[in-house]
């Protein structure tokens, strides 16, 4: 079974590989290399025979302190221009709160020490990027699915969305993922990374860490969390913004 999921990631690295100087232009221009998006198509076929065979609740690797990679890439956004991001950037947080709300019984508004202070769980687990590239780092912060618990969703919820602060080319970034990984224990609002707050390149002051999926559902810049019970008409309604954007699936299982 471990030869199907390190197939995959040998398929999209081959693959990257292959789009030679593309990978240093980023997603948008490697997703233009018909090569690379053929076989991700053919990366993704091969992850559902995984996922079937393996279950959704499985764990994804865990790793120790001597296994994290002396550099961990940021890719994606690196700054954001909002003016009111800049302002809690400029205050290191200090009155920064992210929002839980849609679909819920009660919304939240969660200061980011109240986040800091709520039960936390750390792991060390490794980055898996389209691009081709891996990291392992160390990430701590609550798991999501106790506070979607104290926000009580209702039951129409299907899906939870998360909205960051950072504009791509113009476009409001956003992911999203369903109730399965929302309450999977790897799941967490990660608000530090190796043992330190997050830097303003790696998604501070929160980001999402959903383990067992590539790299472009971790969102940077948390701000709002919302429940809901389609992904229809919200943005390009396909999910996330690579996935409107792009070739990308919804889901991207490892």
């Amino acid at each position: 079974m471990s030869r199907l999921i390190l197939s995959r990631r040998t398929l999209i690295r081959g693959s990257a590989a292959g789009a030679g100087s593309l990978m240093l232009s980023g997603c948008d221009k490697l997703f233009e290399n018909p090569t690379f998006r053929h076989t991700l198509e053919g990366a993704e076929d091969l992850h559902k025979i995984t996922q079937r065979a393996l279950g959704r609740h499985a764990l994804a690797r865990e790793f120790t302190e001597a296994d994290m990679s002396p550099r961990f890439r940021a890719n994606g956004s690196r700054e954001v221009a909002d003016p009111v991001y800049r302002q809690h950037l400029a205050q290191h947080f200090a009155q920064w709160s992210l929002r839980v709300e849609g679909l819920v019984e009660k919304p939240l508004t969660l200061p980011l020490d109240m986040l800091k202070s709520m039960p936390q769980r750390t792991q060390i687990t490794r980055h898996d990027c389209v691009e081709g590239w891996s990291a392992i780092g160390k990430w701590t912060g609550p798991r999501l699915g106790p506070i979607l618990n104290i926000a009580g969703l209702k039951p129409q919820a299907k899906y939870i969305v998360f909205h960051c602060a950072d504009l791509y080319h113009g476009r409001p970034y956003y992911e999203s993922i369903d109730l399965v990984d929302a309450f999977h224990p790897q799941t967490i609002l990660a608000w530090a990374m190796n043992g330190k707050p997050l830097e303003q390149a790696h998604g501070a002051p929160l980001r999402l860490r959903v383990e067992r999926q590539l790299g472009y559902k971790h969102a940077k810049f948390v701000t709002r969390i919302e429940a809901v019970s389609s992904l229809d008409g919200i943005y390009g309604g396909k999910g996330g913004y690579w996935e409107d954007n792009g070739t990308y699936a919804w889901y991207a299982g490892i």
